[in-house]
């Protein structure tokens, strides 16, 4: 494993050290309290996003911004703040924090209820939006997979549209792939085509067709959505449909994409390279292609 994470753990400290805004107020990581009647404590009853401050700017915010809408509406939460006041918060807490690179989190729960399942007993939601460093979770080099045995939430249970905070499936996945000595676990849907992993899209190329998922039981990532525009632009095929793992076992070449993890080549799954294990030919044109939008194209600056 090669991760970030152990740079996490290094600089925990320091994390806990940023400024938080919760409900109008900032305050320290370490001295955050949330109440324990919380619905999205109690019952993982609430959703977020991810997005990542570049060079001081947003990539990708107003979309990042619908999508924590859509979520709500898909719960019957009625988010307290415009959208235009989230951003504003969201900006005012990077600045709080002095950051001009990291990753930025918008957590929205029912708010204070009560110990049962009833969502009239919570009077008003709480907003919480986190800053902070964060390098690529995969690091940049070809990561390894393995397909594990936790499947993806079902359509039918829980709409994939929803970035809800309830990630236990996802954490469940994410131990699997750690107790193999990996980085990621490939998660498989309720028939048995590869879903996603535990927290990024995943995206395969043949014979230079470049290949994703659909999003019937999987988050539609905006890294995702943005890779898929940057193939089309290169004037590479590109597929959304249903895979297998036999799809990516015997690929040229396999990625993955997310705001937390970026653009990550994979280079072993359940123990096979991916051609040469090393970074194919085409996800570096599209990794390249990335890396000068993100600095250039559908920003947000925060500081005038």
């Amino acid at each position: 494993m090669k991760n970030s994470y152990n740079n996490l753990e290094k600089n925990l400290g320091d994390l806990y050290n940023f400024y938080i805004y919760y409900d109008g107020e900032f305050v320290k990581g370490n001295e955050a309290k949330i109440s324990i009647w919380d619905h999205g404590f109690l019952y993982g009853d609430g959703f977020f996003e991810g997005i990542r401050l570049y060079g001081g700017n947003l990539f990708k915010l107003p979309e990042h911004l619908n999508r924590l809408y859509d979520s709500a509406n898909c719960m019957g939460i009625e988010i307290p703040l415009k959208m235009e006041e989230i951003q504003t918060a969201i900006i005012e807490t990077i600045k709080k924090n002095k950051l001009k690179d990291g990753h930025i989190r918008p957590i929205i729960t029912r708010g204070v209820g009560g110990p049962g399942l009833a969502p009239k007993l919570c009077s008003q939601p709480s907003i919480i939006i986190m800053a902070y460093p964060l390098p690529p979770l995969l690091g940049t080099k070809p990561a390894s997979l393995i397909t594990c045995s936790i499947t993806r939430k079902s359509p039918h249970s829980v709409d994939p549209r929803i970035k809800s905070l309830n990630y236990l499936d996802n954490v469940l996945a994410k131990m699997q792939a750690a107790n193999a000595n990996v980085d990621d676990a490939i998660m498989l849907d309720h028939s048995g085509y590869v879903a996603e992993c535990s927290g990024e899209n995943i995206f395969l190329i043949k014979n230079k067709v470049v290949k994703t998922p659909t999003t019937v039981a999987s988050l539609g990532g905006i890294t995702r959505d943005t890779v898929i525009d940057i193939a089309k632009d290169m004037n590479y095929e590109v597929l959304e449909t249903n895979l297998v793992v036999g799809d990516l076992y015997t690929a040229d070449e396999v990625f993955v994409t997310g705001s937390a993890a970026e653009l990550c080549p994979i280079g072993i799954i359940d123990g096979r390279k991916v051609r040469t294990g090393s970074l194919g030919k085409i996800t570096e044109q599209i990794s390249k292609k990335y890396k000068h939008l993100i600095y250039n194209k559908y920003l947000t600056p925060v500081y005038d």
